[in-house]
């Protein structure tokens, strides 16, 4: 099992900056992606940003150029930095972790808050 605590979030104008942390705990050893999910009312839950155990990432077409994702092994750690930022990114978000035998992430943070006002 893996647990997954956020934090980080928060209300803020839109151009400005946020970073989200998320902290990993428990059986890490077969886990291969981290990702930041996103889910504003109403919506649908979408992939923002992900990266892999050999450092891969991905990011949405939405926050290209704009958000990082970043993975501290030593800390089990997974960073969202989140610039110039607009009210479009309000939404929670959640932290989610795959195993390398899955094709879908398999577990989750509980979310946090984001609200970017205009």
């Amino acid at each position: 099992q893996v647990q997954l605590v956020e934090s980080g979030g928060g209300l803020v104008q839109a151009g400005e900056s946020l970073r989200l942390s998320c902290a990993a705990s428990g059986s890490m050893f077969s886990i291969n992606a981290m990702g930041w999910y996103r889910q504003a009312p109403g919506k649908q839950r979408d992939l923002v940003a992900s990266v892999t155990s050999g450092g891969n990432t991905y990011y949405a077409d939405s926050v290209k150029g704009r958000f990082t994702i970043r993975r501290d092994i030593a800390k089990n750690t997974v960073y969202l930095q989140m610039n110039s930022l607009k009210p479009e990114d309000t939404a929670v978000y959640y932290c989610a972790a795959r195993d390398s035998c899955s094709k879908a992430y398999d577990y989750w943070g509980q979310g946090t808050q984001v609200t970017v006002s205009s």
